[in-house]
């Protein structure tokens, strides 16, 4: 757990690429193959179970530490993250440890998961008095499943190819699949996965994806791109990111986040694809019509492992089909994107006849003259259910991740919603931010409401403002305060912010009867008065905006 705690240390107290990548491949190096095999899970992306109640940490820790309970939690909220202030409160360990991060994930933290609290309370104070601060901070983020680092997949990527001396590109392939999590992370795992390039390896794949190709956000006008013609163009959906994998007669969903989801999606695995195909496209409920349903009806697909008959039949899913990686067994990636557009309409419309599988549609490509005439098409976005463009490039490859140096796809995306609302709540963040106030929360007028006219939250927003920015926040959260709840601060009504956001919908579960979809603050309206501030029926006339 020493290295393990060492690596996550050095990874979060520098923003350096370089030292990041030197820390990485000098641990990879030393580590064992188990332990390498456990970081390489986590720092890939995946996610640590969480096996014991929050609850319990903060009430072994109380107990351990002999704090009494308003003393620890005065920590916590000037702390701002529950295994930082526990590895700090608790007395120096008495029985130093040299176990390995696979053997504490394995026999330490895995047995805690469904035992009774005296069992693990026993085991708490055990773990605790054989780690110092560093590690006891570390494994608690593993026991309470939040551990995150600032880390990128890519970055793990180069890490491992460097120490392997092998192409980036072919560890990212054998990296897919690896942070699913039905499958534990092993030695020979670790060691097959920097092992030699056979010829054998591309047949031995069973259900593994491809890396995700990504797109770059279009900052630039799009006549800057050139001539029209040399670019493929397609409408971006709002939906879910897959591919649909058919190998050895066996059908795989998996999604963007490399999580396998064929059973959330029967509808879908029971496409009948020939063998030795793959295809990327986009997840959407489509109740028929010319426009999918909003992302809101997916949601209720996506977190069912058990999907129902009623809800099949009442949220239907499809794959909008828009790439094509392999057939026969054969990898499509290094051929040229109108190639593979050819080949995939072949293959949807053979797969159309054949079972008329309406499950599956072919993502359509936009026509249009010129750019101008183009941007015209694009304004009728929101009305068809979709983000805005996609622009890829007509020569491009299927690059891994977001490259440019095989093609490029672009995001030409329509403008966010936006509403100017009022910060009435903060929270501290996390990490380095842990002592400055920049999680909030944002209200409109509710005019018709009883009582007459109120603030009612609609959004929580973290992201938009530079650190001067937070600062100055900052300073005003704390000098307007009305009352503290626990770490969240409830403040006089003074500052407005205009809120972008991609989607918006009905939710009864929300006090505004609004659930709006990526909220991120776009800037600070200092030219606004609270009494200003938009209203609750100027956010839902967006529920009917064009």
């Amino acid at each position: 757990m020493r290295d393990f705690a060492l690596l996550y240390a050095e990874l979060d107290e520098t923003t350096s690429t370089t030292r990041k990548l030197n820390a990485l491949q000098q641990y990879f190096r030393t580590a064992a193959p188990a332990d390498a095999a456990w970081a390489v899970y986590f720092l890939a992306g995946g996610k640590p179970r969480q096996a014991v109640p929050t609850k319990l940490l903060r009430q072994f820790a109380i107990e351990y530490s002999g704090l009494d309970d308003w003393l620890f939690d005065e920590c916590y909220h000037a702390v701002g993250d529950l295994a930082e202030t526990i590895a700090h409160i608790l007395p120096p360990p008495t029985q130093p440890s040299e176990i390995g991060l696979a053997d504490w994930i394995e026999l330490g933290i895995a047995p805690l998961r469904g035992a009774d609290p005296g069992t693990v309370r026993s085991a708490l104070l055990l773990y605790w008095d054989q780690l110092d601060t560093r590690e006891r901070f570390l494994l608690t983020k593993l026991i309470g499943g939040g551990f995150r680092v600032g880390v990128s997949r890519l970055l793990v990527t180069r890490a491992l190819s460097a120490i392997a001396g092998l192409d980036s590109k072919l560890i990212a392939q054998r990296l897919m699949g690896w942070t699913d999590g039905s499958v534990k992370p092993t030695a020979a795992g670790f060691q097959q996965l920097i092992a030699e390039h056979t010829e054998e390896e591309h047949a031995q794949r069973g259900g593994q994806p491809y890396p995700f190709f990504l797109a770059h956000q279009l900052d630039r006008e799009p006549e800057a791109l050139g001539d029209l013609a040399q670019w493929q163009v397609e409408w971006k959906y709002d939906g879910m990111r897959a591919q649909l994998v058919s190998r050895d007669g066996q059908n795989w969903l998996w999604s963007r986040g490399e999580d396998l989801i064929t059973e959330r999606f029967p509808e879908l695995a029971v496409l009948r694809l020939p063998d030795g195909v793959v295809i990327d496209g986009e997840i959407l409920v489509w109740h028929g019509g010319d426009a999918p349903a909003p992302f809101a009806d997916l949601q209720k697909r996506m977190g069912r492992k058990q999907v129902s008959a009623r809800l099949l039949g009442e949220l239907p899913a499809v794959l909008v089909a828009y790439d094509l990686l392999e057939v026969e067994g054969r990898d499509l990636r290094t051929l040229p994107q109108a190639q593979r557009r050819t080949m995939l309409e072949e293959l949807v419309a053979t797969l159309q006849v054949q079972q008329g599988a309406p499950q599956l549609r072919l993502a359509p490509v936009i026509r249009a003259d010129s750019w101008e005439q183009l941007a015209e098409i694009r304004t009728e976005s929101r009305q068809r259910g979709v983000e805005g463009m996609m622009l890829k490039a007509a020569n491009a490859e299927y690059g891994v991740g977001r490259t440019k140096n095989v093609g490029t796809w672009w995001k030409w995306k329509i403008d966010p919603y936006s509403i100017d609302a009022v910060l009435i709540y903060a929270q501290a963040g996390h990490g380095r931010r842990a002592s400055l106030y920049t999680d909030y929360t944002f209200a409109v007028w509710d005019e018709a409401g009883e009582g007459g006219r109120k603030l009612v939250p609609f959004a929580k927003a973290y992201s938009g403002l530079t650190d001067a920015e937070i600062a100055k926040v900052d300073h005003a959260i704390r000098r307007t305060t009305i009352e503290k709840f626990g770490p969240v601060r409830s403040v006089t009504p003074s500052m407005v912010f205009e809120i972008g956001f991609e989607g918006i919908a009905s939710s009864p579960r929300h006090k505004s009867g609004i659930a709006v979809r990526f909220p991120r603050i776009l800037r600070q309206r200092t030219d606004k008065t609270v009494d200003q501030a938009d209203t609750l029926d100027a956010l839902k006339s967006l529920l009917v905006a064009p």
